[in-house]
């Protein structure tokens, strides 16, 4: 696949069906959770049937299909079928809790609902919400929609590659969802380039673990794969003991990130096992920082260097990664990928020269069409002349490789997620109770601990239990603070603003006590 040629690839997601069903329509591209091998030819049949169902509910080009989904052959074949209508997929994460699922319903005006709960009782829960109705005949054992939605079709575009794709939704610094435009010609270019750098192939097996619904997940875990033709192993949750197990049987592409690795390195010494992965080649780490100490532990577990690499939903999202056949003894993210632009800038713009900190700019086939209707956002975030201001402080040497310093936002990564402190401080201080309230990020090995600072409102006598459970109907479960304190007062300056400062310090000298 990495020599074939640009104008050979597909154009669109579901030319990547349509290709290897015509190459090798009897080769395995998925193997589902009851450890089902489907076939190419099969795949298709379903697309068949889940297009089928789309027509019957009035999707059409250019309207927005919402797909509540965990990992599985339902939400796989209803994005490949969304991509043949010509309809914006808007694949959400079942996992999200009933207010944050109906705020990005009411921005993006869906023509339709699609549970995908063959494998997830949280979107069976949502259905039941919704009173979705049941279109599970065939091939699919658990799947509801809510259709024929009022909504306005957004018109087509000029340059088939500039149709919109998926929208994926990623939380903003104000609390409130931004819904990220990706293109087909975004997310095949990555899916293809980042395929080739890894020299995916068909003989290849990957863990399907990380979320369709996460830009990870959608494009360097599926797309990527699949357009390489591998098979895709579908996992619907991470767990350490399967991936074990998986690796054991014959996994050959591990795709992650850092609290996988965490976790699975924690089981093997738990259980006393040495692992045994005969066929893997390759592992990568991406979605969050990778501690160094946590990289090596598991290089010399497993024998192979564990790759890293860095970006962004609004680029599709690599920005750049490490090459398959180099070894990296630090924490480099490796160097920007063939056929995008990276500069590192100061707060004037001004370009820094190499070693120096600060704000990475790329520019690209990667980068987003913009924020679906938010035009000041997209301003913001995307120049007059392409540069996507990232948000993240970092450094380039002078041979090109590039190390994130720091973030410019107040984003704490949690689990490989972006999690945003102003959405859930909005939740927290929705509670009666609360006067106000301030989140922070706290690093530790693998991942960042969401730490939550409350003051309570006069007269009022709060517990962190009681405000624990407030927010654990309200917020996915990723966002949920892992820690919270009650604090009689939050530090602020003279104008009132939370010194955020104080705070983090303050979280370091927490004891750990974590809410998963």
């Amino acid at each position: 696949m990495s020599a074939q040629a640009s104008s050979d690839r597909p154009q669109f997601i579901h030319g990547i069906l349509d290709q290897w069903v015509r190459l090798q329509p009897a080769a395995t591209a998925l193997i589902t959770e009851d450890d089902e091998i489907v076939s190419w030819s099969t795949l298709a049949g379903a697309v068949d049937e889940a297009e089928q169902r789309l027509c019957e509910v009035g999707v059409r080009a250019g309207d927005r299909l919402v797909i509540v989904l965990e990992n599985s052959l339902a939400a796989i074949s209803f994005l490949l079928a969304c991509s043949r209508r010509g309809a914006w997929a808007v694949p959400v994460n079942a996992r999200l809790s009933a207010r944050e699922i109906d705020q990005i319903c009411a921005h993006c005006d869906p023509r339709a609902i699609v549970f995908a709960a063959d494998s997830s009782p949280d979107a069976a829960a949502h259905a039941h919400r919704f009173s979705a109705r049941s279109i599970s005949e065939r091939t699919f054992r658990q799947v509801y929609v809510s259709g024929e939605l009022p909504a306005t079709a957004e018109p087509p575009e000029c340059d088939h590659a500039s149709e919109i794709a998926v929208l994926i939704y990623t939380s903003g610094t104000t609390g409130q969802p931004k819904g990220v435009m990706l293109t087909h010609g975004n997310v095949m270019f990555v899916a293809h380039v980042v395929g080739s750098l890894r020299e995916l192939c068909p003989d290849d097996l990957v863990y399907g673990a990380l979320p369709l619904s996460h830009v990870y997940g959608l494009t360097s875990v599926f797309l990527g794969p699949l357009l390489a033709g591998c098979s895709l192993q579908l996992v619907s949750r991470f767990d350490a003991a399967h991936l074990e197990k998986s690796l054991r049987a014959g996994l050959t592409v591990l795709l992650g990130v850092p609290r996988m690795y965490a976790k699975l390195l924690d089981h093997l010494e738990r259980m006393g096992q040495t692992p045994s992965a005969p066929k893997l080649r390759l592992m990568s780490s991406g979605g969050a920082p990778i501690d160094l100490e946590l990289k090596r532990r598991a290089e010399e577990r497993f024998g192979l260097p564990l790759h890293n690499g860095y970006g962004l939903t609004e680029a599709s999202p690599t920005v750049a990664q490490t090459c398959s056949g180099i070894r990296h003894d630090d924490d480099c993210i490796g160097q920007a990928i063939p056929g995008i632009e990276v500069r590192i800038v100061d707060a004037s713009a001004k370009i820094q020269p190499p070693g120096d900190v600060g704000e990475i700019w790329v520019r690209g086939p990667n980068v987003m069409k913009g924020y679906y209707r938010n035009r000041a956002a997209s301003e913001a975030s995307v120049t007059s002349d392409g540069w996507l201001r990232t948000g993240d402080l970092g450094r380039q040497v002078e041979d090109g490789r590039l190390y994130i310093v720091g973030r410019l936002k107040e984003m704490i990564i949690r689990s490989g997620f972006k999690v945003y402190p102003a959405e859930i401080e909005a939740v927290l201080n929705s509670h009666p109770g609360v006067l106000q309230s301030a989140v922070v990020g706290r690093h530790r090995p693998g991942n960042e601990d969401i730490i939550a600072f409350v003051e309570p409102a006069a007269g009022h006598d709060l517990s962190s239990d009681d405000l624990m459970r407030f927010a654990l109907d309200r917020l996915a479960p990723y966002k949920r603070p892992q820690q919270l304190v009650i604090l009689k007062q939050l530090p602020t300056t003279s104008s009132g603003k939370i010194r955020k400062s104080c705070l983090l310090a303050l979280a370091g000298a927490v004891p750990s006590a974590e809410h998963d």
